[in-house]
This record gives structure tokens, sequence and C-alpha cells, in this order.
């Protein structure tokens, strides 16, 4: 079977907004929703020379670099996404999950909450995937300082279309050998160095700490933050991985419990209920859940009423918090989990 030639759909990487201002409303809409504010409306550009021209004459005295770059992802946007392309929108506002869906309707320039704005109609089939189920070189591509960039390197269309139908990324496939592949815009754009080097540490925590031993992590986090806690056995842990209280004694206020998911797929509102249970059980005053793989929306919506008394984190809240205290881990910890702090520039997103 010759995997380069399967008419597999296209995969666009989009981008909501600098921040993920647009997130909410793109997935609440049906929409893909774009920067370029300054780029008028598109719909008369029948080709990318009419497009250059356009962003050209809006864009006066900017480099011709900015200005050819600016328009070939508007152009993309506007005339080489085809209904039925799979988008790719990896959200900031969702703690590090992906969303996924179908082009469903031709390019738009649209009203959206008072500012005429650049859009096409999506299907988002999947709005909260954790990056987790992505392989490293996905991730990669992702993280590409481009609002608007077709992903293809790697078999990605193939694995993308895979992780869309509900399946694990395939990874690459052994009849695409490097001479094989394609070089496109995901090759060449800037990429996002920080993101890259988070999703390479989720990737080795992912292998290096599972099961028993992520609440392991966890416990050490929580020890050098000034806690003293009891860390459940490894085997059946009724209910709670860790308990925690502040104080020499750990009998201060601010009592903890804590219930680690090392699992594969998000954490549901079941969960979310069991620990509600578990904290009137021993009477804990607060309570942290944490899943490697990310909340269902579902429950993060019921965790909203909770808000002062549990806290959820993911792999990313979990990263951010080992990285704040790392000098303060026991050496063990560090000697399994080896990070060294960096400085690099930062390159601002184009958009």
């Amino acid at each position: 079977m010759n995997l380069v030639n399967e008419k597999i759909p296209k995969v666009w990487l989009t981008r909501a907004g600098k921040y993920g201002s647009d997130e909410a409303t793109a997935l609440d809409r049906g929409l893909a929703i774009i920067g370029f504010k300054e780029i008028p409306d598109l719909s008369a550009s029948l080709t990318s020379e009419n497009v250059l021209e356009l962003v050209r004459n809006a864009s006066p005295g900017a480099p011709e670099q900015r200005i050819r770059n600016h328009a070939s992802q508007v152009g993309a946007f506007a005339l080489s996404m085809k209904e039925g392309d799979i988008v790719v929108l990896p959200l900031k506002t969702a703690s590090k999950t992906v969303a996924l869906g179908r082009v469903s309707g031709p390019y738009n320039y649209r009203e959206i909450d008072g500012e005429m704005r650049h859009t096409r109609l999506v299907n988002w089939i999947r709005s909260d995937i954790p990056r987790t189920e992505f392989h490293q070189d996905l991730l990669y591509s992702m993280g590409a300082f481009m609002t608007v960039c077709r992903i293809q390197r790697n078999d990605a269309e193939r694995r993308i279309a895979a992780i869309l139908s509900g399946q694990h990324d395939p990874g690459l496939a052994e009849e695409l050998t490097t001479s094989s592949m394609v070089e496109t815009t995901d090759e060449n754009a800037p990429v996002d160095i920080a993101g890259i080097a988070h999703d390479q540490i989720v990737a080795y925590l992912q292998t290096r700490f599972q099961g028993h031993d992520l609440a392991r992590l966890v416990d050490a986090v929580l020890c050098a933050e000034g806690y003293q806690t009891e860390l459940s056995p490894l085997g059946p842990d009724g209910g709670v991985d860790i308990l925690a209280g502040r104080g020499i004694l750990g009998l201060d206020t601010g009592s903890l419990c804590v219930q680690v998911k090392a699992t594969s797929s998000p954490a549901d509102v079941t969960i979310f209920r069991a620990l509600q249970g578990t904290m009137q059980t021993f009477k804990a005053e607060r309570g942290l859940l944490v899943s490697w793989s990310g909340f269902t929306k579902a429950l993060r919506q019921e965790a909203r009423q909770s808000f002062f008394q549990i806290r959820l984190w993911d792999a990313s809240d979990l990263i951010q918090a080992v990285c704040r205290i790392y000098e303060k881990l026991p050496e063990e910890i560090q000697a399994e989990l080896p990070l060294k702090r960096i400085w690099t520039l930062v390159i601002e997103e184009e958009e």
C-alpha cells in the first residue's frame, strides 16, 4: 500500500489570537478565526497574486518579507483550505489541549463581536484532546510561530486523521522514508522553543513516571512546597494518593487530599465526585486532582462550583510546579528528572 498517494485531507494549523482570545468564540460558533485585522475582505481575491497586492496595499511601508509572509498565511486560509480539510487548533486557554475539526464552509469576512474578521466554518469534532496524545514530532509542527500553516511532514496528515477519528497517534509509517517526504511550510516556520522544551519534558515524564511514580513526583513537589505528606503505598489507595498538611506536624490549617491519575484519557466527573467524597471521609479542607491527560469539559464546568475547595492539575500544571521548585526537590528526583534552566530569544508569533 502506498501511503504517500492515499487521498488523505490536508491538515492546517490555525490559531485564534496571540493569547487565545478568540478560542471560545471559535469553538462555540463552529469557526476558525484568524487575526490580520488590518487586512480587508479577501472574498474577491481569486489568486495568490490578488492577495499579495491587497496585503501590500493594506501595509504601506512594511518590509517586503513580512508582507509576503502575511499574504501566504491569509491566502492559504482564504484560497487553499478546502471543505473536508482538517484544522488543528492548539488551545492556549484550556491547559495544553488541542482541538481538531473539519472545514465545513468557504472563507467568509464576517462581523464577530463588533469587528470584521477572517473566518471559515469548521465542525469541531474533538475540542479537548490532550497534547500527550500526539507524538513529539507532531507537537514540533504545532509549535510553529504562524497563525496559518499547513502541517504535512512526517506523515502528519494520515496520523492526525487517525487521532481525529478517536485512535492513538499511529506514528510514522515504515513505508515513508526521509527521501519520500515533501518540504512544506511547517518545515520552514520558526518554532516555539519553550513549547518544544515543555513537550519534551512531558514525553520524558510520561515514560519515566508512570502509575504510582507520578504520585511520588507530586508528593515530592508538595514536600518542597512546605507540606508534611503521607504517600499511599503501591497498590489500591482507597481513593486517596496523598494526604498533606501544613505546619511542623502537618496539623495546621490547610489540610489537603490529593488524587493522582496517570491514565491516557481525561478524567471525568465521576473521578472529581469521588475526590469530593474522599475529602469528606478524611475531613480535608482542600483537594487536589492531578490528571496527566487533563479533564473533560464536563468536569471543568462542575469544578467551577468548587473553585475554593479543589484545584485541578494537568500535565502542564504539574510541570510548571516542578520547574518552580526544582532546586528544592530531593536529589533522587532530580537525578530521575534532569533539567537545566536556559535563556532563549523570544520570537513573536506571526499574525
